[in-house]
């Protein structure tokens, strides 16, 4: 897989974080069940297992899964339930991090989001996949895929921040940038255009803190320094991006299956400006990637305790 040499290092710095005790809320298939077994064996997480005790004790036994030393907090057979449930136990620290199980994401966020979880922070959420492809050479963070429709221009310079946080948090020291557009030229006719020099400018201006930010940029001149000198783009972010800015839901989600399904991608998804990560994986995600994302969500959650 095309994941493995590049996550390999951050999979590693994770397991001096020892093992975080992590809500899994509704786990009831057998990838969301699997991988949280898999990611306790691989030393990521200690998982709480928050839903239906009869359900999950069954399923651990029909799967074949080890069930020594797991904890199952009994809740309602019921997705919304088990995740305010699972939620819950992040507000009150009694753990360090939320994981999706088998449920719907509409269900899962909403808890999150809910005022009563107290998990929301001053700053918008989104949602990031670290990303990794065989034609580029280092890891790359797609943002906001999942989470945010159609963001205004305060809202991006949220989801850029998050972003920015997170590559941090991943050894990135300062990261660079791209704004997403379908063109790299400023165009009154296009807002996103409009919104990625406003982006660039505030980071200018200290209004985005810690990454070089451009745009706009169209993605072969995000991501190949030729098609950037081609079109005689002079740019620190050019060609060498380690987070692409997406200007809507639309555009970021396709990216994201298009890498995934056809480019045979690795990625982990993570929730971000939240008190705790939150892990947003999908119900066709593999196991790798769903380990993947607990390695990740440790060390976010090691550089938010800092």
């Amino acid at each position: 897989m095309a994941s493995d040499g590049l996550f390999a290092p951050l999979r590693d710095a994770a397991l001096s974080a020892g093992r975080l005790r992590t809500a899994v809320a509704y786990p009831l298939s057998a990838s969301s069940l699997g991988a949280a077994v898999q990611a306790r064996a691989a030393g990521y997480i200690e998982p709480v297992l928050v839903g239906p005790r009869a359900r999950i004790a069954r399923l651990l036994e029909e799967s074949g899964l080890p069930a020594g030393g797991l904890e199952i907090i009994d809740a309602p057979d019921d997705e919304l339930e088990s995740a305010r449930a699972a939620a819950a136990l992040a507000r009150d620290g009694v753990v360090g991090m939320l994981m999706k199980g088998s449920l719907h994401s509409d269900h899962f966020m909403a808890a999150v989001v809910a005022r009563e979880s107290g998990l929301r922070t001053a700053r918008r959420i989104s949602h990031a996949f670290v990303m990794s492809v065989a034609a580029y050479p280092k890891l790359f963070i797609l943002t906001d895929a999942a989470v945010n429709i159609a963001p205004t221009l305060a809202e991006k310079a949220d989801i850029a921040q998050n972003a920015i946080d997170l590559a941090r948090s991943l050894g990135v020291d300062r990261p660079k940038v791209a704004v997403l557009c379908a063109t790299e030229s400023v165009n009154p006719s296009m807002p996103a255009t409009l919104d990625a020099a406003a982006l660039s400018k505030m980071a200018d201006r200290m209004q985005i803190r810690g990454a070089l930010v451009d745009g706009p940029l169209a993605l072969d001149n995000a991501i190949s320094r030729e098609a950037a000198e081609l079109k005689g783009i002079a740019s620190p972010v050019a060609g060498q991006a380690d987070i692409l800015l997406a200007p809507d839901i639309e555009a970021g989600n396709m990216l994201y299956k298009e890498l995934t399904w056809l480019a045979g991608a690795g990625a982990a998804g993570l929730v971000l400006g939240t008190r705790v990560p939150v892990l947003l994986t999908s119900r066709a995600d593999s196991v790798q990637a769903r380990v993947d994302s607990c390695a990740i969500a440790a060390l976010h959650a090691r550089a938010l305790a800092a």
